[in-house]
This record gives structure tokens, C-alpha cells and sequence, in this order.
């Protein structure tokens, strides 16, 4: 009997992929944990790996497909493995009907049953974690919510411990749907035949741009914007750079404006807990962040992602730079790890390498603020009663209108301005 090698659940919010390339034939001899396909999410690309040694019966995706979680990939006909440890945990897998996640994808840690606050599904209950955050469910109640496109983070709970129902989740959709007929339909008009007017062609959205259209839609239609726009002189700055950048070169990095602004952000973070938060309307709180992963918006020819550096705070200006770097290339070169791209609590987007002056960068929901950044150039700037030539870089601050007011959007601004005018004070812990 065939064993069939289906596409696991790749993380929270992704709940499909583009089938990229098919790595395996019919025939072919395979072995544990080696790709079978290659799978673009709205993340990332990754190899989806066998979980059986065998030779392929069928191959059951087609290139360009876009599948979800539990979709049949390729059919094998396992190797007989008779009670080895891996047949036993193969076996045990089956029985649960779980399957392992891809080793880039990040994996699920599973809590122990609890013979107390069982299920009536007698399921082993599922306890997803992520930072600091802790969501308690049964696989099934986990399966509901995906079927519906529920993040489980935002239900809360009403079972022993906070765990989540299904009765909950169907409370949270009913809610949902509640608020949107209060706030009325926002339905997308019918275009025109356009090939009235001449020769058109139609070319299918990628994942990735799909993901990102529907990203930075639900961040328009559920954050109020505001922009702040300020300047900040760094001549200062820019010397110090020149200074270290061969340094920098030398160990494997670049020392662009970004690792500063990363750094200035995080002290002005500090100053101002709640940019680093996110809103919880349904429970009425504010989520306020105790770690700082800042996202970076990284141009690809996919489109624009943001990899997250984890810990900004705890890391040197030469650290930060040459993680960044590396970073950013795999981030081009699709071979950024799926966590990687997740879990940021305020982002930073640089313009200046392309050009402009400022624009209104669009909050990364569900944080609450993100910092942009245009092309420095040399202004005449009056100090101390006289005309200087002073390299002058724009910044924009865009923000959830709902956490911050107008007047701390303006103190957040001063506070990175004053961090970006003296590089060496705000390194140093001043």
C-alpha cells in the first residue's frame, strides 16, 4: 500500500502555496526528509521533504498549482522498515493524523494531555507559542479555524485555562461578521471590458503579491493613519559611517543608514512602549511588547518582504549590520526561513538608496507604527548665526491613530531625530 506525502501546515496565517517546481518523477528512488516540491507561500519559498524512504508511484501537483494544507503531493511506495524507531514514529504519526512541518517552517510544540480539562474530541490538546504568546486548542479546534481563516490568537478562550473552543471560534467569526454588516459591505467594483479600447493581457497575481495586497489592504481599511514627517541632520552620522564602513566591509557587512535608524528606533521605542504594541480591539486591551524585533522592508523581485532582526537591542552596531545584510540577500534569493519574516513588532522601510523625498509608508498591521526613510542631501542650514552645508536626511513616521496621538507622533519623531543627530551618544547608551 502506497503512503501518501501530503503539504503540512506550514504556520499560522498560511494557508496555501504555489506549487514552484516539482522535484521528484514517478520512479524515482527517494529518501527520508528529500524535497518533493518546492512551494512559494505568501512568505517565503521552501522544499517540502518526504517523510517516507520509497520510489514515487505518483506525483499528484502540477507546477503553478496553488494547494493547501493536507493537499496529496506524491504517493510513495514506502521501503518495508519493519519496528524501527522510524516506522514507529511514522506509524504514531499516522494514527494522530499529524504530519511534520518542513524543517524552514516553523515546527508547533505540543503540550501534554491534560486528563483533567480533556476535550470531548479526546484529542491531545495543541499549545501554539509564539514569543509570548500562548494559544491552548485541540488539533480539531485548530483545523476549524483555519477552514475559516480565524488566527486563534485573537479568540479568546473560554475553557479551563483560557483554551479555545470551537464554540468560541464560531462566536469570534459571528462577531466578525456582526462588526463588518454594522461597518457595511466594501465590495470591489466591476471593471470595464478594457479590450474595447485596444489589445490587453491578463497575467496571474503571484502568491507573494497576492498576500501583499491583501496585507496592505487590511491594514488600510483597519488603521487609521497618520503621518509624521520631521528631518534629521545627519552629517554627524554619515561621518561616522565613512569612518567604519571598511571595517564593516571586512567582516562581512555594510554599514548602510539602516542599522542606525534600527538602533535610534529601538531607543525611541523604549521611550515610547506603546509604538511597540498592537491592539486588541475584541479583548479591549493594548498588547505592549517586552522584546524588539524590527522588520525591515527588503525590495525582491517577488515584491516587498520584510525579514524581522530578532533582539535590535541586544546587538552592536557591527552585528546588526552584517546580520542585516545577510539577511536581506537570502530574503532576495527566497532562502529566508519562514520565521524569519514573522514576528516583528515595528518596521523600518529605507527609500533612500532609489531616490524621493518623503512618502506615507503604510503601517505593517497588526504593529502600530512604521518609520520611513528618504535620500539624504546637502541643505544650507543656518547654525549659530551662519549658513552651513549639512546633509539633511527626511523621515516619516506613519502610526495606528487609534494607540498614538498626534503629540507623541511628534515626540517619537524628536526622540530618533535626536538619536540620528549624535550616533555616537545613542551607541554609547546617552
Amino acid at each position: 500500500m502506497a503512503d501518501e506525502i501530503r503539504l503540512p501546515d506550514l504556520g499560522e496565517g498560511i494557508d496555501q502555496g504555489d506549487v514552484v517546481r516539482i522535484l521528484v518523477s514517478e520512479g524515482d528512488s527517494i529518501a527520508v526528509d528529500q524535497p518533493v516540491i518546492e512551494l512559494e507561500t505568501d512568505k517565503a519559498l521552501v522544499e517540502v521533504p518526504s517523510s517516507v524512504a520509497g520510489t514515487v508511484a505518483t506525483v499528484n501537483v502540477s507546477s503553478g498549482e496553488s494547494i493547501s494544507p493536507g493537499a496529496v503531493l506524491v504517493t510513495v511506495n514506502a521501503e518495508q522498515a519493519g519496528d524501527t524507531p522510524e516506522a514507529v514514529r511514522e506509524s504514531h504519526a499516522k494514527d494522530k493524523n499529524e504530519q511534520q512541518p518542513p524543517t524552514d517552517a516553523p515546527a508547533e510544540r505540543r503540550a501534554p494531555p491534560d486528563p483533567v480539562n480533556a476535550d470531548t474530541d479526546e484529542e491531545t490538546p495543541a499549545v501554539v507559542e509564539s514569543s509570548s504568546v500562548t494559544v491552548p486548542a485541540a488539533p480539531s479546534v485548530r483545523r476549524f479555524a483555519r477552514e475559516l481563516g480565524v488566527d486563534l490568537q485573537q479568540v479568546p478562550g473560554s475553557g479551563a485555562g483560557g483554551r479555545i473552543t470551537r464554540d468560541d471560534v464560531k462566536s469570534y467569526v459571528q462577531s466578525s461578521l456582526n462588526e463588518a454588516a454594522q461597518a457595511g459591505p466594501v465590495v470591489a467594483p466591476d471593471l470595464p471590458d478594457f479590450t474595447r479600447w485596444g489589445h490587453v493581457e491578463r497575467q496571474p497575481l503571484p502568491g507573494v503579491r497576492r498576500a501583499i495586497a491583501q496585507n496592505v489592504g487590511t491594514a488600510w481599511a483597519q488603521v487609521p493613519h497618520v503621518t509624521q514627517f520631521d528631518r534629521a541632520d545627519v552629517t554627524d552620522l554619515e561621518a561616522f559611517r565613512q569612518r567604519h564602513k571598511a571595517s564593516t566591509d571586512a567582516r562581512g557587512g555594510k554599514l548602510t543608514p539602516t542599522p542606525f535608524a534600527m538602533k535610534a528606533v529601538v531607543n525611541a521605542l523604549k521611550a515610547f512602549p506603546q509604538f511597540n504594541a498592537s491592539l486588541d480591539l475584541a479583548a479591549g486591551q493594548l498588547v505592549l511588547k517586552r522584546y524588539y524585533h524590527i522588520g525591515v522592508a527588503v525590495d525582491t523581485d517577488r515584491g516587498l518582504l520584510v525579514p524581522v532582526v530578532r533582539d535590535v537591542d541586544r546587538r552592536g552596531i557591527f552585528e546588526l549590520a552584517i546580520q542585516l545584510d545577510d539577511l536581506a540577500r537570502r530574503t532576495r534569493e527566497g532562502r529566508a526561513d519562514l520565521e524569519e519574516l514573522q514576528g516583528g513588532t515595528f518596521t523600518v522601510t529605507n527609500l533612500g538608496s532609489i531616490g524621493g523625498t518623503s512618502f506615507t509608508p503604510i503601517v505593517n498591521f497588526p504593529e502600530v507604527a512604521i518609520l520611513g526613510m528618504g535620500r539624504s542631501r546637502q541643505e544650507p542650514v543656518v547654525r549659530n548665526g551662519r549658513i552651513e552645508a549639512r546633509l539633511i536626511m527626511p523621515i516619516c513616521l506613519s502610526y495606528d491613530h487609534r494607540v498614538v496621538d498626534g503629540a507623541d507622533g511628534a515626540r517619537f519623531t524628536r526622540h530618533l531625530v535626536e538619536s540620528l543627530e549624535n550616533p555616537e551618544r545613542m551607541l554609547l547608551g546617552g
